[in-house]
């Protein structure tokens, strides 16, 4: 499923709008975590990060991991700085109203996997 339609359909806030490139990007694996060594050890690359961190590690992580988005549960919101840094490395951020688990489980629904799925 495009990364678009599930921003649309999970009721996703944009918060880089100029990386506009990932929004046809395909995405059918995902990672949920807060441990960033974790994430950077078995995030599926051109996946789908949920966790609740908004500092600037998380984009550094998710470069390196060679994610294609990053959705920040609870309502969470980077600083500046950090939107700056994603929109320069190209990684579309998002924030949404839910908790993590019903973040997964909505993507989940929506085809979206795990690693071992």
């Amino acid at each position: 499923m495009k990364l678009e339609d599930i921003a649309q359909e999970l009721g996703f806030t944009e918060l880089t709008p100029e990386v506009s490139g990932n929004r046809d990007t395909d995405i059918d694996r995902g990672y949920a975590s807060d441990l960033l060594s974790d994430v950077l050890a078995h995030a599926p690359e051109g996946g789908l990060l949920v966790t609740l961190q908004v500092h600037l590690n998380v984009i550094a992580v998710a470069s390196h991991a060679e994610l294609a988005a990053v959705v920040f549960a609870g309502n969470r919101r980077p600083e500046d700085d950090v939107l700056a840094k994603a929109t320069a490395e190209g990684l579309a951020l998002y924030s949404a109203p839910a908790d993590t688990f019903d973040i997964v489980g909505r993507l989940y629904a929506l085809g979206v996997k795990g690693n071992h799925a």
